[in-house]
Parts: C-alpha cells; structure tokens; sequence
C-alpha cells in the first residue's frame, strides 16, 4: 500500500449464504480523489461500502482505509471517516441545529469546538438561516445538504456518500456535486456510489460494478477510450427506427440503441463495421442516411463491459 493511498481493497469478498453479494473486488483511491463505484441496483456497491466503513466483515480479502482495518479497528477510523447513506438517516423531529450538534457530540467535537464549527458547515452546505427549522419540513435537496453537514461536521479524512443525490432534481444534485469538490480540494478523499452516468463523468476514476465484480477500472476518459470497447457508429437519417431495424439484425455489433433521433452503434471493429452498416442502411432504403464514428458514452462503455462479460478492464494509469 503506497503512502499516498487513502483506501487499499484486495480481493474483497463478501458471501451471504449461497449469495456472493460482492464477488473478489480490489481497489486503490489516492488521497484527495473523488472515486466513484458505478454500477445498477443491486450490483454490490452499498455493501462495499458498508465493508470499507467496518459495518459488515468480509467474507476474504483484505481492507485498509487510511492504513487501518475498517472491521478490527472501527473505532479508531471512526473518527477519520464520514458516512452518508442512501437514506435520510437523521432525526426529522430535531432541528437543523439540533442535529449538527447531536452528530457533532457523536463524532466527539466539545461545545467549544461545536461552536465554531457549526456556522462554518452551514455556511458551506448553504442551510445558513435554517437553523431552527425542523429536518422534516426541508425539501428533500436540503435534507441531503443537512445529511452531508452532518457527515463532516468532524473534518473526515474521507467521505463515503451512498447514492446521495438520488430523487434530487438537477440543479441541487450539480450544487451538490460543487460541495463535494470544494471538499476535496480541501484535501478529503471522496467515494461516492451512483448510478448517474453524468455524475459518474464528474469523478476523477471510476470503478463499474455489475453482479458484485469490477468490470472496469479508470478515470472516464480512459474508459471511454480503452482499445476493449471500441468506438460508436452514429447515424443520421429520416427514418432512425427503420435504421434501427435494420441493423439490430447485424452480427458482432456490441450494441444498436436509438438516442432521440440517432441511431448509436458500439463496435470494437469500427473499420470492418462501418461499410457493414452503411450496406444495411442502403438495403433498408435508407441511402440518405449520413454515419459518423465518434468516441462512446460511459453508459455505452457500461453495456460493452457487462454485456460481453470481458476481463475487468483497468486503465488507471494516473493512480499509479
């Protein structure tokens, strides 16, 4: 584990019975990164998360955060980490204030300490003002920006964000997205689960999960253009689900999906797929139709790595 290095997992394992809820993960996030676990429901990224925090001990495999063990020293990463989980885990009949001292006291602050620091997270997660209103009258954005105060009203060295933003509306989920890069740059290493692909475009690397495993590792514009996924066929024209149609049927395309009125086409043999698809566009009567190959979408990279179940692809060059 190198001394720059705020979290370490190596073939992190965690069994339920029969179920193998996250199946041989390794990890390194550097510190001050913001790193990202993409990846559907269910794909095992609380569970990690509830592994790295202590909450649950693995099945095998081994953890460091910060150079502890989560589950062996708990209570001496406790006071390093923050923790905000999927749901809204404060109490709706305290106030805003109640609740930053009540977790402040909790994380060991004094009233001294509570004192100074309270005003200063209010100020930066923009609850200035509120302070006597009661957590359950806050709009859902602002119970996520309170949940947040309350994970870092002790300064942690690193913060685990649990899905954060979901059923937040656009314009809280980017101001959101703003405190989480103040805090890094202020020196806090950032993991957050999401399975929001313009968030997930917002980390610095990315780790995709789908079934318990690592697919693919990397900083998004790696994953965008590693050599294993290809590149995306676009096509303009008309009639883009005649287009569709007809090129559904073509074997060895790794994807054919219609974004509004483009047709995306994945292939990892753009050269040998690109006349292919123009014949099949030309034999549906669709001559007039315009093609271009650009770079894929994380969601496109996404579908090429679950679909294809290839070897996990890791590409984080930059961490090392």
């Amino acid at each position: 584990m190198k001394s720059d290095t705020a979290i370490w997992v190596q073939n992190l394992r965690k069994e339920f019975g029969s179920f193998v809820a996250v199946d041989d993960i390794s990890l390194e996030v550097p510190t001050g990164w913001v790193f990202g676990l993409l990846g559907p429901n269910g794909a095992g990224k609380t569970t990690t998360i509830r592994m790295l925090l202590g909450l649950l001990r693995p099945s095998a495999g081994q953890v460091r955060v910060l150079g502890l063990d989560p589950y062996t020293q708990r209570g001496r990463l406790r006071q390093l980490v923050g923790y905000m989980s999927q749901r809204f885990s404060l109490y709706d009949g305290l106030t805003v204030l109640e609740n930053l001292r009540f977790y402040g006291q909790v994380y060991g602050l004094t009233s001294a300490a509570l004192r100074k620091r309270v005003p200063e997270v209010l100020w930066l997660v923009g609850l200035e003002g509120r302070e006597r209103e009661l957590a359950r009258n806050l709009a859902f954005g602002l119970k996520q920006r309170l949940a947040l105060a309350a994970a870092i009203i002790h300064r942690p060295q690193v913060l685990f964000l649990d899905e954060p933003t979901a059923g937040v509306d656009p314009i809280s989920r980017r101001a959101f997205w703003d405190l989480l890069y103040d805090l890094s740059t202020q020196g806090a290493t950032i993991v957050v689960t999401t399975h929001y692909m313009d968030e997930a475009e917002r980390c610095q690397s990315l780790a995709l999960i789908d079934q318990g495993r690592v697919v693919a590792s990397g900083s998004p514009h790696e994953l965008r253009h590693a050599p294993e996924i290809g590149e995306v066929i676009e096509v303009y024209c008309e009639q883009p689900e005649e287009a569709l149609v007809a090129l559904q049927g073509l074997p060895g395309l790794q994807d054919v999906a219609l974004h509004g009125g483009v047709v995306r086409v994945l292939s990892r043999a753009v050269e040998a797929d690109l006349p292919r698809v123009q014949e099949a566009l030309s034999a549906a009567g669709l001559r007039t139709a315009e093609v271009a190959v650009v770079e894929p979408t994380l969601e496109e990279v996404f579908v090429a790595c679950t679909r294809a179940r290839p070897a996990a692809i890791r590409v984080m060059e930059a961490a090392e």
